[in-house]
């Protein structure tokens, strides 16, 4: 493990997004999270100020853009020209999950690209490091010229896999065409083979009923099949994957997930689909009412510590995205 050194200008922010993952990385880093008051004016504007001094530091501002996204958003602009002002030395943002990056290209006319906007106004509030977890397209790294650490929560996932001791006799699934290299690298790290559902529908993400996939593409017949997704946000791609894999043979099912978006009807969808588990991590908080029995929550904690600590340190965190 990593150890902090010469941490005396070293300050740790949370906003409200996921205050309970910024106190985890708090303590695993030994910073406390420093002050900072978070209210809103009348018309719901918001008001932040921060309650010590931070001039000449190097400032980690901890703050996921998810739900609701909006707000969250504005939390951290708002707290980036609040630390510019107050002379931060280095603002670094941590966003644990990279709100509105689906849009990364434009897939019809007349669309925005909101990724490359999300970059641009973090650029313009002129924060000097970002750092991520699993963006839904590694490319959008290069809408930004500043420093982007992108980790990957690979490791974190595989090793719960061996953990669960789940029999030699594993296939990895990508839900989808455009899921096969992070499928590859899964199947990669735990030796296993690599199946890929041939769903024909460009917008299953967007709708909320689709039928389930006729074909999958490699063989899944009696083995333990693993869906593995950056996202799942309604939980209906992951239901009907896993419906398609049942209908093909598998024996059990598994749905892997870095960010737990589950907006809509999300937890039922996925309690009553034939996963077994449902595993995601703690990138996005979750209240009482979006847990359900079959969810696993993993934290990014330790992660998000080591890239912390190496960043201030100076050192290579080449080994945070090849972790084995």
């Amino acid at each position: 493990m990593t150890q902090i050194k010469n941490a005396d200008n070293v300050r740790l922010f949370s906003l409200n997004s996921n205050p309970k993952l910024a106190e985890q990385i708090a303590q695993r880093v030994g910073i406390p999270l420093s002050k900072a008051s978070i209210s809103h004016f009348a018309d719901g504007e918001i008001k932040i100020t921060i309650d010590e001094s931070i001039r000449g530091c190097e400032v980690y501002v901890i703050q996921s853009v998810s739900d609701p996204v909006n707000t969250n958003l504005m939390e951290l602009l708002i707290m980036v020209d609040a630390l510019r002002r107050a002379s931060a030395a280095k603002i670094n943002v941590v966003m644990p999950y990279y709100g509105y990056a689906r849009q990364d290209r434009k897939a019809r006319s007349r669309e925005p690209i909101t990724a490359k906007l999300i970059a641009n106004l973090l650029e313009m509030d002129q924060i000097s490091r970002l750092v991520t977890i699993d963006l839904h397209a590694p490319q959008v790294q290069g809408f930004f010229d500043i420093p982007v650490d992108h980790l990957q929560a690979t490791s974190l996932f595989t090793k719960y896999i061996e953990e669960q001791n789940l029999g030699d006799d594993i296939v990895v699934v990508a839900p989808d065409h455009a899921g096969v290299n992070l499928a590859r690298k899964y199947a990669e790290r735990i030796k296993a083979s690599i199946a890929i559902i041939d769903n024909r529908n460009d917008e299953v993400r967007e709708r909320t009923e689709q039928e389930v996939p006729e074909y999958v593409i490699g063989d899944v017949k009696g083995k333990t099949a693993i869906i593995v997704d950056d996202i799942v946000d309604t939980g209906v791609r992951m239901n009907l994957s896993a419906q398609a894999l049942k209908n093909f043979g598998a024996a059990k099912v598994y749905g892997i997930a870095t960010h737990a978006v589950l907006s809509a009807d999300a937890v039922n969808t996925l309690q009553n689909s034939p996963l077994e588990k449902m595993i995601v991590t703690d990138t996005i908080h979750l209240p009482k009412e979006k847990e359900f029995p079959k969810l696993v929550q993993l934290s990014v904690d330790d992660l998000l510590k080591e890239a912390i600590v190496r960043i201030h340190n100076n050192q290579s965190i080449d080994t945070l995205f090849n972790r084995k």
